[in-house]
């Protein structure tokens, strides 16, 4: 049986190889996906809040539980077991279905991601992943879209003006983000010739698609992540400061928790994604993928989850490092830098893969460094520059009128209403 497995290891990865596992096999790989993910959550619960107080000078949660590892589970018995109040003005049906489609596409996304190489258990030879697709990205991709439905309905179905705002924030944020995250995949797509995301890992066996592809589709696919799962610094659909909650502000005890549920196991997708699709999956790095033992087997798995933790680690770094956006600056940085730089990207790595079977190695490298840096110089002249601040002219004060839109506006500095005394002139009266 070892034999076996190594000899089908050694084979290339295809789709023929799933669908044949018993039924008690596949179910058992189901749970096992579902407890993973929960225990993920509550890991980068304590990681997240332990992590950015550490950052921060501070302690953290370390009252429950050795270090305060159990504050997550705390926090979740404490939600589920809270009152559950539903204002009187929501769409009821709606209300109660939004949080469960918010989470139940996170959940299911994870089906397609392989966790490692093949194993045997109990006898059967089968690999470390759920099920595969001939388009299994464009299905992670499809629920990740379906998941933010759950957010919009949610906002829309409170009845009230700030959870809307932030659906439709969020609704935004999707469609902006989501196309410069697809076309960072695409240059992955045409290294290795396939959307099987078996496939696209077995096409990375000798080079990660980071080296093959540059750095920069990947940069833009960590950026556009962050933004569509809603993370600091781009969390504006439940920004505290504009919008009180945000999409959830009406929302309470269990229901509440599975936004956050989703939040974060929406995290764990986009990085398993990232890993699968740009950092050779669970397969191992350097020195490790110098012995044969550390691409078989269980062991697989220690690579693919330590891959993962950087990245799971990368959003708790930013959240700490750096400020919330304005929402004019977050738009304008999608559709004016990362969609346009994605494109340029995308026409480099085609042109490259036409032009490289006619080229020698070390001059395609040459080529792709060049390109490189002419696009990055092409980006920072489109950079916008600090306008240096207008001359001021010495003048009075202007005089406006305040009801000429329709309605009563406040002065600016440097205008005064019609009549009032200003200051500097003395008036005349008569004696």
């Amino acid at each position: 049986m070892i034999t076996a497995v190594h000899v089908l290891a050694s084979q290339e990865d295809t789709l023929s190889t799933f669908g044949h596992d018993p039924w008690w096999l596949i179910g058992g790989k189901a749970v096992a996906i579902f407890a993973v993910l929960v225990l993920i959550t509550l890991l980068m619960m304590w990681v997240e809040r332990r992590g950015i107080a550490r950052m921060q000078q501070r302690l953290g949660p370390n009252r429950v539980g050795p270090y305060g590892l159990g504050q997550g589970l705390a926090d979740g018995i404490k939600l589920a077991l809270k009152e559950d109040i539903i204002p009187a003005i929501v769409d009821k049906p709606v209300y109660l279905l939004a949080p469960v489609l918010a989470a139940m596409p996170a959940f299911m996304a994870f089906g397609v991601i392989p966790l490692g190489s093949t194993v045997s258990i109990a006898g059967h030879v089968t690999r470390l992943q759920l099920s595969d697709l001939p388009v299994a990205v464009l299905y992670v991709l499809a629920m990740s879209s379906i998941g933010v439905y759950g957010i919009i309905l949610a906002g829309w179905s409170s009845g009230s003006t700030y959870p809307l705002l932030g659906g439709l924030r969020s609704a935004a944020q999707v469609i902006s983000y989501e196309v410069a995250l697809g076309l960072s995949l695409v240059a992955v797509f045409l290294q290795s010739g396939s959307l099987s995301t078996a496939e696209i890992v077995n096409s990375q066996a000798h080079q990660w698609a980071i080296i093959t592809t540059g750095v920069v589709p990947f940069a833009i696919y960590c950026v556009s992540a962050v933004g569509e799962t809603n993370r600091a610094p781009f969390d504006l659909p439940e920004a505290e400061g504009e919008l009180v909650g945000g999409f959830h502000t009406e929302y309470s005890s269990l229901k509440f928790a599975m936004f956050f549920l989703a939040e974060y196991i929406n995290m764990t997708t986009v990085s398993a994604l990232a890993t699968t699709m740009f950092l050779g999956g669970w397969r191992p790095f350097w020195p490790f993928s110098l012995f044969g033992w550390a691409d078989n087997g269980w062991v697989t798995l220690i690579w693919f989850f330590l891959k993962l933790s950087v990245l799971l680690f990368g959003f708790v770094w930013v959240r700490a490092t750096l400020p919330r956006l304005r929402y004019d600056q977050f738009m304008s940085f999608g559709w004016k830098r990362l969609i346009p730089l994605a494109l340029v990207w995308l026409l480099i790595v085609a042109s490259l893969r036409v032009i490289s079977p006619h080229l020698a190695a070390n001059r395609t490298r040459l080529i792709q460094a060049v390109v490189g840096l002419l696009v990055l110089a092409l980006l920072l002249s489109f950079w916008p520059q600090k306008a240096p601040p207008p001359a001021v002219e010495e003048t009075g004060p202007v005089e406006f009128d305040p009801f000429a839109g329709g309605f009563p506006v406040p002065p600016l500095p440097g205008q005064v209403l019609p009549g009032a005394p200003v200051e500097g002139r003395q008036e005349v009266t008569g004696g």
